[in-house]
Order: structure tokens, then C-alpha cells, then sequence
């Protein structure tokens, strides 16, 4: 049995075609806005708190307890979920407190987060950080529940399960079938979701995942695990032997520079976007992944594929932080 969700996010959210890239790629490219996903919660990680914070409350926990970068979208997420539940949080951030309030900083700072920096190096703990925290809260008569990156475990796995027979059902209302489901793999609960769903349904759906960060082999051993722990929790030990790890794809060399760090040409693509479809993408994940598939489609390597969805998983309000290294390319 499928586990149990609050109804926060605004769903289903709508899939548009991009009319004037499909006619120069020669491809039928649509895009699922979830960046409308809400305002506060704006994003992909809503889906998965939907489920996480479910089980949270269920355990009649007071405290949510989790971490990410400096402008991460799901802190920033879990902090409007929290408070809309009446829930107190605290982030554990990777960086040093800011000298001025910009993007996900501002509206953490706005909703009253407690937050722990941490330099890099000390980053490399922060889920033991996070257990030290837990523990301070329970002398504190409190109970915590801790959320790891990105909400990407068994059961955050769940939002993009539903997410998978959301785009279902639209493509029966839309009679079109995407035969290529494409997003980007920043922690791999995105991508692991929609891969749950296409094994529990049966489909013939390609889901393809452009990382961006660390390495496709890496990603394909922590969506595994994801996926596995879902599995468990359902207790689908059928599904379980079904699929392997050869069946996660996922494409590597879009990740630049490194997490959150943009060069200009990615940042001139983001741009070229923006003015062409009025779709505004974020330079730490969609930036990078639809530029990717871009690419990839030049290079001819989806062929095999008419209909290409790509998940808009938002982080808006993180590209204000870029506003520096966009003015430069906006000057060029």
C-alpha cells in the first residue's frame, strides 16, 4: 500500500509544449511546470515533504530537522512546510552566514528558521549534526524528525511516484504519450519517483537523468538504494527483482564546474531560454540539465524518442543569487 500524504502542493501542474524549440530541435519538447508547485514551497522537493512530513506527523514529531546548501531549495521548502503545519525547523547549512539576505536566505530568514552553518569540511557530517541536534531537542521536551538531502529517501521517493501517474493521467486528457520522461538528478529522489512509477505500472516510458553533481555511477548506486528502501516499505519484493542498475540512465558531463558553481556559457543558454520561451530555468539544476538535453538532441542521440517531457523542478528564487555573474552576461 502506497504510504499516506498531507495536500499541500498545487496539483496537478500543467504541461506546456515549447513551440519554438521543438521546431528548431525537430523534436515534440514539453515542458511540467512544477515550479508551480506553490509559492513558498515553489519546486519539486513539495512532493516529497508531502510524504515525509505525513510520516512526521504521524509520529507525532514537533521539530523538522534538515540540511542543503546555502540557497537550498528544499530548506527552504521544509521551512514553509513547517511552519504551515505549525511544525518549528531547523537547517543545517552548508556556508557561512550571509553578510545580506538574498533568494531561499531571505524567505528562510522571513519564516523564522533556526539555522547551524557549517564550513565545508564540517558539512562532510552534517547527519551526524543532525542526530546531535535531534537529541538537544528531545532534552528539550521536543520529538525531531530528520530529512535528509533533498527529501531523497524511501519515503520522499513517494512524491515523484505520484508525480509519474499525475503526467499519467494528462497524457491520457492530452491523448499523447511521452515516450521519454527527462530531469534533472541533483540528490536522485526526482528521478528515482518516476522511475518507481514506471516499474510499478508497467510502462514503456524511457526515464533519462541529467546529473549535476558528482557522477552517473554515483547516482545510479544512491537511486538504487532509494529505491529499494520504497520498495520495502510497500513490500514489493517482486518489483524489487525486476529491475537492476543498468536500467537507471542516466547522463553524465553536464555538471560544469561543479554544484551551484555556473560558467557562461551555461548561463548564456539559461538566458537564450528565458528570451525564446519565456521559461525562466535555475543555473544549479534545470539550467544545466535542460542544456544537456539540448545538446544531446543536437548530438542526435534521441532518436529513438518523438515526445520528450522535462521536469521543471524550479529554484527560482535561488537564481537571484546569481544576479552578479548575469549581469555579466547580459553585458557581453
Amino acid at each position: 500500500m502506497i504510504p499516506k500524504k498531507i495536500s499541500i502542493a498545487n496539483t496537478p501542474t500543467p504541461i506546456h509544449k515549447m513551440a519554438r524549440l521543438s521546431e528548431e530541435l525537430k523534436k515534440n519538447i514539453y515542458i511540467k511546470r512544477d515550479d508551480f508547485t506553490g509559492m513558498e514551497w515553489s519546486g519539486n522537493k513539495i512532493r516529497k515533504l508531502e510524504f515525509a512530513v505525513k510520516e512526521a506527523l504521524d509520529q507525532k514529531c514537533s521539530v523538522l530537522i534538515t540540511c542543503g546548501g546555502t540557497q537550498s531549495n528544499h530548506a527552504r521548502a521544509t521551512v514553509a512546510v513547517a511552519t504551515k503545519m505549525g511544525l518549528k525547523v531547523h537547517l543545517v547549512l552548508r556556508g557561512e552566514s550571509p553578510d545580506s539576505l538574498e533568494g531561499n536566505m531571505l524567505l528562510n530568514e522571513l519564516m523564522g528558521a533556526a539555522i547551524t552553518w557549517l564550513d565545508s569540511e564540517a558539512f562532510k557530517n552534517h547527519e551526524e549534526v543532525m542526530s546531535e541536534l535531534s537529541l538537544k531537542y528531545a532534552g528539550e521536551g521536543e520529538k525531531a524528525y530528520i530529512i535528509p538531502i533533498g527529501a531523497s529517501n524511501g519515503i520522499g521517493n513517494f512524491g515523484y511516484y505520484d508525480c509519474f501517474n499525475e503526467i499519467s493521467k494528462q497524457e491520457n486528457d492530452m491523448n499523447i504519450h511521452f515516450d521519454t520522461i527527462v530531469c534533472t538528478v541533483g540528490s536522485g529522489g526526482t528521478y528515482s519517483g518516476l522511475k518507481l512509477g514506471q516499474l510499478l505500472n508497467n510502462t514503456d516510458h524511457s526515464i533519462i537523468g541529467f546529473n549535476i553533481s558528482n557522477t552517473s555511477e554515483y547516482f545510479k548506486d544512491v537511486i538504487s538504494e532509494i529505491l529499494s528502501d520504497s520498495l520495502d516499505i510497500i513490500d514489493e519484493k517482486s518489483i524489487k527483482s525486476q529491475y537492476n542498475r543498468d536500467d537507471i540512465l542516466i547522463i553524465d558531463g553536464y555538471a560544469g564546474c561543479g554544484y551551484a558553481i555556473s560558467r557562461s556559457e551555461e548561463l548564456k543558454f539559461i538566458l537564450e531560454i528565458a528570451q525564446s520561451e519565456g521559461i525562466i530555468f535555475d543555473p544549479v539544476y534545470t539550467g544545466k540539465a535542460f542544456r544537456g538535453l539540448v545538446d544531446q538532441i543536437k548530438l542526435g542521440n534521441f532518436e529513438n524518442s518523438e515526445n520528450i517531457l522535462f521536469i521543471h523542478t524550479g529554484g527560482l528564487f535561488g537564481t537571484f543569487s546569481f544576479e552578479n555573474q548575469i549581469r555579466t552576461v547580459l553585458k557581453k
